[in-house]
């Protein structure tokens, strides 16, 4: 049993903290957020993971697992302190660190004797040097210190499984002793630990989650080709992806990725790049195809409806993937305000994220399920794959909607059989 830390409580963190606990650890969760906080204490989870509200409530049961807003409180428990607090991204790209500088500034601090301090969060090549320097900086005593990276592969949506059965893990580190702290709070997970330096580590995380925006970025600018030519994106997917050097993930075409990390991620590895003088273009054609995905979405609602203005349309989906309520950069947001600039009226339902979007989207009708938002609208628009759209009554769904049209944007049923339904159905990549 080890004495953990994590600061911060957004999805990496508390789903960290949350699986630690579930392993036999102690763990408390640090935030500055003292709603937050006061909320978890009571079992009350600020995000949606399927899974993770019962794991937390159970393990703060059984006294694994606590919340704190200090720091201080925190660094004297553990041994093992992992930074995951957020990097988002500044208006030229960069990560924000700001909030990594003032946690590694408080745990020099507290520090009475030595801990491991692990990077978590996201973060540049490099940062893992400034982490270090602060703390000698700001330590008040004689203490040693330990640095590690220790980037996370969680996806929203499956982000408890993720960490239980992961692919592998990456440490990088610096020290032997470190190694040996990491590879004995890892071993209770079946999964190669790849051992690197820090640096190593940093590249590691940005390069894996950039290469997978370019596979989405690959097949979707695959489907606009076979838009053009009357070929089958699925199919062209399938034969790509039984190639085990290419693999069938992340080839599913539609309006583009979005979330939190994907665009932050490759933004932030295009300004690493540019900061060490070398201008990646691939990586900004990347960002450039996934942005040009949305209006080749709104182009379809466009052609096939003539008309935009006066119309309504229903929206099926806000979050940027199904399985979580996050809607940061969610190509649902940009849609929206594009169609209500062409003076579209839009009603919309999301199984778990409306309450999130209520904030930020203006003029919207939101919608109890998908049949409200059919009824009395001109066409559905399917912007995120819920397995709840895909079991929606069909016949139901074309009764109500004034005109028989759905452009799906996920490509989540079969052309042949929404022709025979009697629907005027658009999707992405195929005929």
């Amino acid at each position: 049993m080890e004495k953990i830390a994590i600061i911060g409580t957004g999805y990496v963190g508390l789903v960290t903290g949350t699986c630690f606990a579930e392993l036999g650890n102690k763990v408390i969760c640090v935030d500055s957020d003292i709603e937050k906080i006061n909320s978890l204490i009571s079992g009350e989870i600020p995000i949606y993971e399927p899974g993770l509200s019962a794991l937390v409530k159970k393990n703060i049961k059984r006294k694994r697992l606590f919340f704190s807003s200090e720091i201080k409180k925190a660094v004297r428990f553990a041994s093992i302190i992992f930074i995951a607090v957020g990097t988002p991204s500044d208006k030229k790209g960069a990560a924000d660190l700001s909030a990594v500088e003032s946690v590694s500034t408080e745990i020099a601090r507290y520090m009475k004797s030595y801990k491991l301090v692990v990077e978590k969060s996201t973060v540049p090549v490099e940062t893992g040097r400034w982490v270090e320097d602060t703390l000698h900086t700001f330590k008040k005593k004689k203490v040693k210190f330990d640095i590690a990276s220790n980037p996370e592969f969680l996806r929203e949506g499956c982000a408890i499984k993720d960490f239980m059965q992961p692919n592998r893990i990456v440490i990088g580190v610096q020290t032997k002793k470190a190694e040996n702290i990491l590879r004995k709070l890892y071993k209770p997970f079946k999964a190669p630990i790849v051992v690197t330096d820090i640096k190593s580590a940093e590249i590691i995380k940005h390069a894996s989650n950039s290469f997978l925006s370019m596979k989405i970025s690959f097949i979707n600018t695959i489907s606009k080709i076979c838009d053009l030519c009357g070929a089958d994106i699925k199919q062209v997917a399938e034969g790509m992806g039984l190639d085990k050097r290419i693999g069938k993930e992340f080839l599913n075409a539609g309006i583009g990725y979005g979330g939190f990390c994907f665009p932050k991620d490759l933004a932030a590895f295009i300004h690493i790049a540019e900061s060490l003088g070398y201008s990646a273009e691939m990586l900004k054609v990347i960002a450039k195809v996934n942005q040009d995905q949305k209006k080749i979405f709104i182009d379809k609602i466009k052609s096939t409806l003539w008309n935009l203005n006066n119309k309504t349309i229903g929206i099926l989906g806000i979050a940027f993937k199904p399985n979580t309520d996050d809607i940061r950069m969610a190509p649902s947001l940009d849609i929206i305000k594009i169609l209500q600039k062409e003076g579209v009226k839009i009603k919309a339902y999301d199984p778990k994220a409306t309450d999130k979007a209520k904030k930020v989207l203006n003029g919207v009708e939101f919608c109890k399920d998908p049949y409200e938002v059919a009824n009395g609208s001109d066409c559905l628009a399917i912007v995120t794959e819920w397995d709840e759209f895909k079991k929606m009554n069909l016949k139901k769904i074309k009764r109500l909607l004034k005109q028989p049209i759905i452009i799906d944007g996920r490509n989540i049923f079969e052309p042949d059989v929404m022709v025979k339904l009697g629907f005027r159905y658009v999707c992405m990549g195929r005929r």
